[in-house]
């Protein structure tokens, strides 16, 4: 049909809108009404009737008068064929669709003709067939039962749906063969026949929590069409199942040094139910109120215990507790298990050392045994992490002695103590358990040596030796002993003092001390020449309870000075001048002796060695007529001191004729012999105190030689560098040591040994044979046991007084 025919038909439609309304509103006494019936579902160009023949209508003028169906707005279902006037099904008729569940379903056509213009009611009756089978809203349906409902409780189903009616309607429902359900059916007025499931016995999800049924829906056409429906009943579950758990009693053991987090043990609990009902939640339950169970933690999901932290075998061993299993029902279920931490010991404390009683001062002659400090000994371990032993260094004088119980020790001495020694101690008391790997702790006691007077004072020499040098001034301190104490405080604080004698003069005559420090004064001043040596004891004393002392012999040896000038001996006129006069006879030859000058110094060694300007007055030749008869000499005599001292003597020498000197020579042995006689009385003293203790000397040398071995026999030796001009010297051997008694001055090369003491000489051992000694004589003065020596020195004449000392 092309677009020009098409233009054409829309006109031709418009036109025949317009004829109808105007044939509806002007032309209602020109309509008839037909009444037709056909089945539903014909096919496409099925003939329903032939309207022309029912209107009356020429066959031959159905194209000229335009025969047609007007359907309104309805979907054209029907046409006129135009050559023969037949009404055709132009669409698909489907009578659910036009009518629904509408009995009887009728259609209303406009059949319109023109030429004279007329419209005529169709009625067309449109008969169900069985098209269409029962059809439920969902293949698949589900019902949640609880599984307590009661045995004949009803269940609607949603029913199926038939659009046919009539027979073809649904008429039934079946529901297949089960041993829960049956089925019932009610009728609902336009909602039709309803299904219902009835419980024919009781559901127990726990056996079959599910049940799978089939509903078919069946019609009544013939052949009848069905539709099932899958139902799934689905058992509701109720809390009615309480959990339970695998075992009644669990048990495990951990080590109290468990780290956090380690897993004890897993808690495992069933429950038949589902859902909430069947969820399980763990919870700790005390077996004894006021217990907390802070060293566990429980996964209220798993079940599962591990260790929070905090054990301890010391606090406690075992823990009982109750792990309640609780489902999550409405009305919650639950069960409780049993459950047994056992901790093991671990040795995790160090043994603790509690004093109990401690003497922090012990005087240091407490006996041994002494009680020093009591102290108790724990230990929180068991077994043997928890058996401790105490021990102290073996080095200290203290040692630890154990109670029967084991659990407590005293300290006591082992031996004697010494506060001089050690003064303070630092006990290191360690404890040490026999776990392993073993712990040990240390305490510390501090315990002072209180002093007791146990130390004499002791001098710093015994004997002391001093030397002293003569013409000292009196209250000067002169020298000073010290002594010192091991002990401390008053038992250390010394006093001194001098021993005085009952008998013979006292010391204290001479001597002072300062008592607090020992240093000693001359009272007056000291004379070599009067007193050599002298010697005293000094006592030192504590201030101790008893005070403890002890002495010292002091030695005293008084040093020369050179504090006297030589005094001349010869010549010495009546009147006590040193000038004489000599007369010799001119005939004398030369190399004659006229005169000797003799002198002496009270002093000893350089003090009193004496040097002569003139020793001997010789001729040097012959005399003649034309000399002089009188010649005068002065000789000076010095001493060698560091100051020297001296003295002169003048000798007048006269030249006479030889009868005048004989006469002279008698006369001057006269004058000569009252010069001498006018020897001061001490030196006559002198010279017969030293021939007596001369022999007196040699008889005890004599002993001592006898006494001695062939090696340590005393020998004289001589003095090898003698120059002719001084005192002779004897020189002994006694032991291992040579003695030398010395004249005024020392020979050269003489050389003073350490050891010397006084005026005695240790020399070195020098074998020669032995010297003849000339004019020796011994002087002994007071009992000093100091030794002078005169000797007439043959070349000089003078008298050399010599001190020596010589031990008898």
């Amino acid at each position: 049909m092309g677009p020009l025919y098409s233009k054409r038909w829309l006109l031709g439609s418009r036109k025949m809108c317009c004829l109808v309304l105007l044939i509806e509103l002007q032309l209602e006494a020109t309509t008839a009404q037909i009444r037709y019936s056909t089945q539903e579902e014909l096919h496409v160009g099925t003939s329903v009737g032939n309207i022309a023949k029912d209107l009356g209508l020429d066959i031959g003028r159905i194209s000229e008068r335009n025969l047609r169906i007007v359907s309104g707005t309805k979907q054209e279902l029907f046409k006129v064929n135009q050559r023969d006037g037949a009404l055709l099904v132009n669409h698909r008729i489907d009578r659910e669709d036009l009518c629904g569940h509408s009995v009887p379903c009728l259609i209303t056509l406009k059949a319109v003709t023109e030429n004279p213009l007329e419209m005529h009611q169709v009625l067309i009756d449109i008969i169900d067939v069985n098209d269409n089978a029962p059809k439920f809203l969902e293949a698949n349906c589900t019902l949640e039962i609880l599984e307590s409902v009661i045995v004949g409780a009803r269940f609607p189903v949603e029913g199926a749906h038939d659009p046919d009616v009539g027979l073809n309607s649904l008429q039934s429902y079946k529901l297949n063969h089960n041993a829960y359900f049956r089925l019932e059916t009610e009728e609902f007025g336009e909602d039709g026949k309803v299904p219902f499931l009835i419980l024919q016995r009781p559901l127990d999800r726990e056996q079959i929590a599910q049940h799978s049924l089939t509903l078919t829906a069946i019609d009544g056409g013939k052949p009848p069409k069905s539709g099932t429906l899958n139902i799934t009943v689905i058992v509701s579950d109720i809390n009615d199942n309480s959990p339970v758990c695998d075992k009644q009693k669990y048990s495990v053991t951990i080590k109290e040094n468990a780290a956090p987090g380690t897993f004890l043990i897993r808690i495992n609990a069933s429950d038949s139910d589902s859902g909430v009902n069947g969820e399980i939640e763990y919870s700790l339950r005390t077996k004894f109120r006021g217990l907390t169970l802070e060293p566990f933690n429980l996964n209220s999901r798993t079940g599962e215990l591990t260790v929070k932290g905090g054990l301890d075998f010391e606090q406690k061993q075992v823990y009982e507790m109750k792990v309640l299993a609780a489902d999550k029902g409405v009305v919650s279920l639950s069960t409780h298990c049993n459950v047994i931490v056992k901790v093991e010991d671990e040795n995790d404390n160090q043994p603790e050392i509690d004093i109990t009683s401690v003497s922090s001062q012990i005087p240091e002659n407490a006996p041994p045994g002494s009680v020093v400090a009591l102290m108790g000994v724990t230990d929180l371990d068991s077994g043997v992490n928890g058996q401790v032993v105490c021990t102290v260094p073996t080095h200290l004088p203290f040692d630890l002695k154990q109670s029967p119980d084991g659990h407590s020790y005293s300290l006591v001495t082992k031996d004697s103590l010494d506060k001089e020694s050690e003064h303070t101690y630092d006990i290191a008391i360690t404890a040490r358990d026999l776990g392993s790997p073993p712990l040990s702790s240390t305490k510390v006691i501090k315990v002072d040596v209180l002093d007791v007077n146990d130390n004499r004072p002791l001098f710093a020499e015994n004997p002391y030796t001093f030397y002293v040098v003569e013409n000292n001034k009196p209250g000067m301190s002169i020298f000073s002993v010290s002594a010192s104490d091991a002990d401390e405080g008053d038992n250390a604080a010394i006093s001194y003092s001098l021993v005085r004698k009952s008998s013979g003069p006292s010391i204290s005559s001479i001597l002072n001390m300062n008592e607090a420090n020992g240093t000693i004064y001359a009272l007056n001043h000291f004379d070599f020449e009067t007193q050599k040596t002298f010697e005293f004891h000094v006592i030192a004393t504590d201030s101790g309870s008893p005070p403890l002392s002890s002495n010292v012999t002091v030695q005293v040896y008084i040093l020369d000075q050179n504090d006297n000038a030589p005094v001349i001996v010869y010549p010495l006129s009546s009147n006590g001048s040193a000038e004489g006069t000599e007369q010799i006879p001119r005939n004398v030859p030369a190399g004659h002796l006229v005169s000797k000058v003799r002198a002496y110094d009270a002093d000893i060694g350089y003090n009193g060695w004496l040097l002569f300007s003139l020793q001997e007055i010789r001729t040097l030749r012959s005399f003649t007529e034309t000399d002089e008869a009188q010649h005068k000499l002065v000789i000076l005599v010095k001493d060698n001191g560091n100051v020297s001292l001296s003295a002169t003597a003048t000798v007048a020498v006269e030249l006479v004729e030889p009868k005048e000197a004989i006469s002279a020579s008698d006369v001057k042995s006269a004058t000569t012999d009252q010069g001498e006689n006018d020897i001061p009385f001490y030196l006559i003293i002198t010279l017969g105190s030293v021939s007596t203790l001369f022999i007196v000397s040699i008889i005890v040398l004599v002993i001592m030689q006898c006494s001695k071995s062939t090696d340590v026999s005393s020998k004289y030796l001589p003095e090898p560098n003698y120059d002719g001009t001084l005192c002779h010297s004897i020189q002994y051997r006694s032991g291992e040591k040579r003695y030398m008694l010395v004249g005024p001055r020392m020979s050269i090369g003489s050389t003073i040994v350490p050891g010397s003491n006084g005026n005695t000489l240790v020399v070195a051992d020098r074998r020669r044979p032995l010297e003849e000694v000339s004019a020796m004589s011994f002087i002994y003065l007071s009992n000093l046991t100091k030794y002078f020596c005169l000797t007439d020195v043959s070349i000089g004449g003078g008298w050399f007084l010599i001190a020596l000392s010589m031990e008898l």
